[in-house]
């Protein structure tokens, strides 16, 4: 009764069939690792994976743990008694009721059960066996002796007969015993080998599941990323809606005031011409030409060049000013751009000033993110790296990908940021940033406050000098292009460089005065 306990716990309640490489899941129950395997995929799509057993729910796929203790238990359960149940073999001499067999005697051809194997015979020609339905096969088909030696020339069971008189007369035999060891040890080797083998496999299905998780996360952060950046877009939009409506209905009520007030005065005009006409009309019906002659004043009652600069305002007055309106809609080129931008940036990495390169009169702080102009010599330590002017490069370098980085230029009057290759000069006049055809820069001259994009000293001077605190350099390597944006709001895109980058690229920062931090960091 305690053997049909345990056999019922050791079933799978999936296949209903005894464990094979049991597992568990984080509520407590096993299954078969094939047969859970096969529930969890078809839960797949769904969003959320349940117990076979309880019901227990989770958002990701759980992860399966070998169940080591009932695996050994498994194994030492079929190894120490076969499932007599499932042979469906039955002693031969219970002839009410079928009960299941426990040996096979090879001399008498018969099943026994465990009370009937009590009382047979001990003698040393009845060879007991697990439970058979094939006793025949045990015993040699020319001699009816059982089988005791193994040919190891032909690969043959054989009997006593057969070695010492038959056709493997002269022949290497073993015995039985003996040839099954050695056949059961190369079998464990195989064994041994294929365990080996699973389990590499089911490192790879482990890794394939970590890497499949891993996906579903970053696909969920990329989902999450353009709802987020597509909200932000709407939102632009309602609110640029919002200001060109607002300047629409500010520029119709102006209009509406100055049509109003010329309406107004053509009202007073058009009395008075009323006026001049009903007395001209009356004088032109005066018989006494003295009187006509000697009226004062008729002279003015002809001047219409009064009307007539009415007439200029009437037409002048119900124009829009569509350049504003405009102006407010190009907008949608920055959000454009943004959406270009944004959707592939993923998450920062650091970037840090290299400390090595900056010029004795830039001090380093900030954790190695803030470049300040310095009166005093900072005695710098000398390498072949270090600018001789005020200039500073980023530790890392890139050569592929999407990145960016920023920089507050907020307490600086005179500077430059921008991006150039290590082989820039360390000194002389092409050592500066946008002064060679190694480097490309953003930068604002203190004198006029002109902003400007420059590289081998060719100048691209931006019409909107608008103040600008942050500034924004975004590189696409391989497609060779490097963008600068103003960050205000709403954020500007200013000028994209193209060019055909040879080397990696570092960040680099020139400071004519105050200091520069950067900030953000490239992303990946």
């Amino acid at each position: 009764m305690a053997s049909a306990d345990l056999r019922r716990e050791l079933d799978c309640s999936i296949c209903l069939n005894i464990y094979t490489d049991p597992v568990t899941l984080r509520c407590g129950h096993n299954f078969c690792r094939v047969c859970i395997d096969r529930v969890l995929d078809k839960q797949e799509g769904s969003g959320v994976y349940t117990c076979p057993e309880c019901r227990a729910e989770c958002q990701e796929r759980p992860a399966l743990q070998r169940n080591i203790t009932l695996y050994n238990i498994v194994g030492s359960f079929l190894s120490t008694r076969p499932d007599q149940e499932e042979t469906g073999i039955f002693c031969t001499y219970c002839i009410h009721s079928p009960v299941p067999a426990a040996k096979s005697c090879l001399l008498c051809e018969a099943s026994l059960c465990d009370n009937h194997l009590r009382v047979h015979s001990k003698s040393a020609e009845h060879v007991l066996s697990d439970p058979t339905t094939s006793l025949g096969n045990r015993k040699c088909s020319v001699h009816k002796k059982i089988l005791e030696y193994y040919c190891t020339e032909d690969a043959a069971c054989i009997c006593v007969s057969c070695s010492l008189a038959g056709e493997h007369q002269g022949h290497l035999v073993e015995m039985l015993d003996e040839a099954s060891e050695k056949k059961k040890k190369k079998l464990r080797n195989v064994l041994q080998k294929l365990t080996t083998k699973r389990e590499e496999t089911e490192k790879r299905v482990q890794s394939l599941q970590d890497r499949r998780r891993e996906d579903q996360e970053k696909a969920a952060d990329v989902t999450e990323r353009v709802n987020a950046l597509f909200r932000d877009i709407r939102r632009q939009l309602e609110d640029l809606e919002k200001r060109v409506l607002s300047e629409i209905s500010r520029q119709e009520e102006s209009v509406s005031l100055s049509v109003s007030d010329l309406i107004q005065q053509l009202e007073i005009k058009k009395d008075e011409l009323s006026r001049k006409m009903r007395h001209i009309e009356k004088l032109c019906n005066m018989s006494d030409p003295v009187t006509v002659l000697q009226e004062p004043g008729t002279g003015d009652l002809c001047d219409t060049e009064e009307g007539e600069r009415h007439d200029d305002q009437v037409h002048g007055v119900g124009d829009r000013d569509v350049g504003l309106i405009s102006g407010k809609l190009y907008t949608l080129s920055d959000i454009i751009i943004d959406i270009n931008k944004g959707i592939y940036l993923q998450e920062a990495t650091d970037i840090l000033l290299d400390v090595n390169t900056a010029g004795n009169n830039i001090h380093i702080s900030g954790g190695m993110k803030t470049a300040t102009m310095s009166l005093v010599y900072q005695n710098h330590p000398e390498t072949k790296e270090r600018f001789q002017c005020n200039q500073v490069i980023s530790t890392r370098r890139f050569s592929s990908g999407r990145h960016y980085w920023e920089a507050d230029v907020s307490k600086s009057w005179n500077w430059k940021v921008g991006m150039c290759y290590p082989s820039i000069d360390r000194e002389g006049d092409k050592s500066y940033i946008g002064d060679n055809n190694k480097s490309w820069c953003m930068c604002k001259w203190w004198y006029n406050k002109q902003y400007l994009v420059i590289h081998d000293r060719k100048e691209i001077r931006f019409p909107d000098n608008t103040p600008c605190d942050r500034v924004r350099i975004y590189l696409d390597y391989e497609a060779g292009q490097l963008s600068f944006y103003a960050l205000c709001d709403p954020i500007r895109h200013l000028h994209t460089v193209t060019a055909t980058f040879t080397e990696p690229l570092h960040a680099a920062l020139w400071v004519g005065g105050g200091c520069i931090t950067i900030s953000g960091g490239f992303r990946k």
